[in-house]
């Protein structure tokens, strides 16, 4: 994704969030309709949940939503611009989510163009019920086909589970290690009791991968 153009920012007098952002209300905008939606959809309730588009991989900078905001409810000052040490590139933006050096990981092994994290009651249910399996296998569902490069209903698809931890830069280099190794890249993981992670080259194919994912959690759940 190319760097979007934004006025350049006086390092010597500090920045407001909304002129941090200025230039970036594309991005703002279309990561405020996926709360909006997450949240109506049940998958992103209370102050869970956190999304990121990324601005520019060389750099690399990605907005992400901050901390602690109720999804259905974003604003335009509710993101922050982060680098690759999960930092604020400017001051006086809000705390980024705690989990963003998990999107960092994903944006720098798989070059993803936007990471989308959900807590929907089925994604909970399934990970802590086949967390000692290592992760969760489906095949022969005609809606896998929404997934990036899957063309046949036949196809399997392997979703690792990883256990929680609020140790997230330890997680991030767990998440880094089991990526490198697995083949077929998988299009998600989940977190054991937390959620869904899943990505794109876009916004809109990760909101698709979510709406894929999402589908067959619900149909395995009631299924089980």
């Amino acid at each position: 994704m190319a760097k979007a153009k934004r006025p350049a920012i006086r390092e010597d007098i500090p920045a407001s969030p909304r002129q941090v952002l200025r230039g970036l209300e594309y991005h703002v905008d279309a990561l405020r309709a996926i709360g909006e939606e997450f949240h109506r959809r049940g998958w992103s309730l209370g102050t869970s949940s956190n999304y990121s588009v990324v601005i520019d991989h060389a750099p690399l900078e990605l907005l992400i939503t901050a901390s602690g905001k109720d999804k259905g409810r974003l604003t335009r000052t509710d993101f922050v611009l982060i680098n690759s040490q999960g930092e604020p590139t400017t001051i006086q933006q809000p705390a980024a989510s705690a989990e963003r050096h998990l999107h960092i990981a994903l944006a720098e092994a798989l070059g993803a163009g936007a990471i989308l994290h959900t807590h929907s009651v089925w994604g909970t249910i399934l990970s802590d019920h086949f967390h000692e399996n290592g992760g969760i296998a489906i095949k022969g569902y005609e809606m896998l086909k929404g997934l990036e490069g899957v063309t046949s209903h036949e196809h399997r698809e392997w979703i690792p589970i990883f256990e929680n931890t609020q140790d997230i830069p330890v997680l991030a280099a767990q998440l880094r290690e089991n990526l490198a190794q697995m083949t077929p890249t998988p299009h998600g993981f989940l977190i054991r009791r937390h959620g869904l992670y899943t990505w794109g080259k876009d916004l809109d194919q990760a909101r698709r991968h979510v709406e894929v994912f999402e589908f067959l959690f619900e149909v395995l759940g009631r299924r089980l």
